[in-house]
Order: C-alpha cells, then sequence, then structure tokens
C-alpha cells in the first residue's frame, strides 16, 4: 500500500486519539490533525495531498459546514474525499447535501472506519490517476498528431479499465460478478447505437456504465448484504448509494467518462412515472445515459444466476421490461431492446460468469 493521508478534523482530543488508534497497526496511513474547520484549511493551504478528510460538524471556530463549503469552492480541494463523522443523525442528510462524500456516526465504529476511509483513498488514487492520463494527453496534443492518436487509444482503455475495476469494487461487495460488469457495459453500448447515438457517446456510455453502482462502497455491509427485505429505514439508506455515486464522481467537462458516470450513478434508480429515486426524475428529465443503463442493467441482473437467487429465463425477463414500459422504463428504448434480442444474447453469451469463476478459482489455488 502506498502512502495514504488523512486530515482528521475535530475540536476533541478523544476522538482524534480514536482515529489515530484506528490506524495504528496500519503504517502506510499518516493522519493530520486539525482542532477546527481553520486549522484544517491552514494545513490543506500547506499540503493540498490529502487522501480522505474525516470531519465533524460542531466545531468552533469554523463548523463541518462552513469547512465544506470552503473544500467545494477551491478546485485544489474540491475533490478528496470527504466523510462527515457525526453524533446527529438530522445533520447527516445536510452534510451530504453540502458536498460530504460519506458520514460516520458517533460513537465511532473503529472497522467502518477503517474500511471507509481506506476505500475512499483508492478511489481519489484512480481519480488522480485518471487526472494524470488527461494532463499527459493535453500536453501531447501540442506534439505529434499520430502520438496523439496512440496516446488517446491508450487513454481510452484506461479509462475503461479503471470504470471497469471501480465498478467491480462496487459488484463484489453485494455478491454480483465482474461479467456483470462488462455484461451490462456492453448492453449499454449496443442499446445506445440502436437509439442512433454517434460513435463517440456509444463509447463514452460503454466508458462509464460500469461506474453505475460505485456509491455502494458507501452502504453498511449489514444493509448491503442483507438477505431479506429491507425495512423502511433501511431502504432509505440504501437508496443513498445513488447520491454517493454522485459525489464520488463529481468532475468538470474535462473528464467526460467520469461526468457520465457521476449521471448515470445519480439517475439510473430513476423512473420514468416519476417514483424513482433519489430525485423522483420523469420522463425525458431523467438523462438518456440513464434510462439506457437502467435497461440494461435490470436485463443482466434478472438473466444472471446468483448465489441468493435463480436465473429468469429471456422471456420471463422480456415480460417484465415490458410490463414496465411507460412506468418504470421508456418504452422506446424497451422496443429497441427486444426487437433486436439476438444482438444482446450474444454480448450474454460472450462474457458468461463461469470466465470470472474460473480465474477467481486459478487465483486461490496459486495463493494455497
Amino acid at each position: 500500500m502506498s502512502l495514504v493521508k488523512v486530515l482528521a478534523v475535530d475540536d476533541q482530543e478523544f476522538n482524534l486519539d480514536v482515529i489515530e488508534l484506528a490506524f495504528m497497526e496500519i503504517p502506510e496511513v499518516q493522519i493530520q490533525r486539525a482542532v477546527n474547520g481553520q486549522e484544517a484549511i491552514d494545513f490543506l493551504l500547506l499540503d493540498p495531498n490529502y487522501h480522505v478528510i474525516l470531519l465533524d460538524l460542531a466545531m468552533p471556530v469554523m463548523d463541518g459546514f462552513e469547512t465544506l463549503s470552503q473544500l467545494k469552492s477551491n478546485p485544489l480541494w474540491s475533490q478528496i474525499p470527504t466523510i462527515v463523522v457525526t453524533a446527529n443523525a438530522e445533520e447527516k442528510h445536510r452534510a451530504l447535501r453540502s458536498g460530504a462524500s460519506d458520514f460516520l456516526s458517533k460513537p465511532i465504529d473503529v472497522e467502518e472506519l477503517k474500511l471507509r476511509t481506506l476505500n475512499y483513498a483508492k478511489i481519489k488514487e484512480y481519480q488522480d490517476s485518471l487526472a494524470d492520463v488527461n494532463r499527459l494527453l493535453e500536453e501531447k496534443v501540442q506534439q505529434r498528431t499520430f502520438a496523439l492518436q496512440e496516446a488517446l487509444n491508450f487513454a481510452k482503455k484506461t479509462e475503461y479499465e479503471i470504470s471497469a475495476r471501480l465498478g467491480k469494487a462496487s459488484e463484489y461487495r453485494d455478491m454480483e460478478t465482474g461479467m456483470h460488469i462488462k455484461r451490462m457495459s456492453h448492453y449499454s453500448a449496443k442499446l445506445a447505437e440502436l437509439y442512433g447515438m454517434s460513435p463517440e457517446e456509444v463509447e463514452l456510455i460503454l466508458y462509464a456504465s460500469p461506474l453505475h453502482d460505485i456509491g455502494k462502497v458507501g452502504i453498511p455491509d449489514q444493509i448491503l448484504l442483507k438477505p431479506g427485505r429491507f425495512t423502511p429505514e433501511e431502504f432509505e439508506i440504501m437508496k443513498l448509494h445513488s447520491t454517493l455515486g454522485g459525489k464520488m464522481l463529481d468532475a468538470d467537462e474535462d473528464y467526460p467518462v467520469l461526468k457520465a458516470g457521476q449521471i448515470i450513478a445519480l439517475q439510473h434508480h430513476e423512473k420514468i412515472d416519476g417514483t424513482g429515486y433519489p430525485k423522483g426524475l420523469s420522463g425525458e428529465d431523467i438523462h438518456i445515459y440513464a434510462r439506457i443503463v437502467s435497461i440494461a442493467d435490470v436485463f443482466d441482473a434478472l438473466t444472471s444466476e446468483r448465489v441468493y437467487k435463480k436465473a429468469f429465463s429471456v422471456q420471463q425477463t422480456v415480460d417484465i421490461l415490458r410490463d414496465g414500459s411507460h412506468t418504470h422504463f421508456d418504452a422506446r428504448l424497451v422496443d429497441l431492446f427486444i426487437d433486436n434480442l439476438e444482438e444482446f444474447l450474444m454480448i450474454r453469451d460472450a462474457f458468461p460468469d463461469e470466465q470470472e469463476h474460473q480465474s477467481i478459482m486459478n487465483l486461490i489455488d496459486q495463493l494455497q
């Protein structure tokens, strides 16, 4: 593990001690303590290269909400994942609306603190790597055209690989497979092509769609992995994965894959009739990228076998898609999907789950 720099902001020394103790056995994690928001900003002015910020809300001098405002208004710090640590459950939604990436409740669960911090540190490293690739490409523009084209092709492959690996991180947490990511991204690209999108947009959807459920990394295991039905309270927390995904992928127009991924993560659970989440969007207010990915994701989820369910037949799944036209799904896209079903079944057959299962078993054999 490379060095992970964490800025912990809390006016209570005891809470800062707990955070330091949580990472005592991980020497690669470096904790910088700050006792209020102003001190945290002062540290960031000296060194903006933190991987994660752990932020209390109730502090003197500068509280957590003012700190969040300053963090998100400065491009040097706005991409640093910020996890709000608070004992006030009512303030967590306000914190998320103000730009926080995630939240932890006090008293702190040390193991959850470690896992979430390290997860967000990995995401920050991926974002930084992608930004470095794009900066490198901008420099190459001023050189030779042929070299630039080669670099662009490499960058596209890199973007898709990063996107797919981030997508795998979320899918593995709730026992999906990496082949699900491959299939649904290719389903999405094919449906975009059939819809008449340009080759550039088709490629963008291929690269961005694996990020649709990245926000699941921020959902507690006891909810994400629950085998039965959610309680209303648990479902409200589960629904936050769309908002969390949007915040994780917040990026400007210089990073089109992340931007498209943000749209998809935020909107792929919206429904045409306005009964979806997180914003209750309806009709064409839902971005076409999200409308496409919604169908691709549901088709693959239903036709795939999982440890907790049998696969639906293709005919059962087609019937469900038809029944969901005009309520859950865009009817025009459903018709396109069903009218060209053979092409989607070819994609399904090209990425069977058995491939990944065998790869995992081979890796386990090597480690034994």
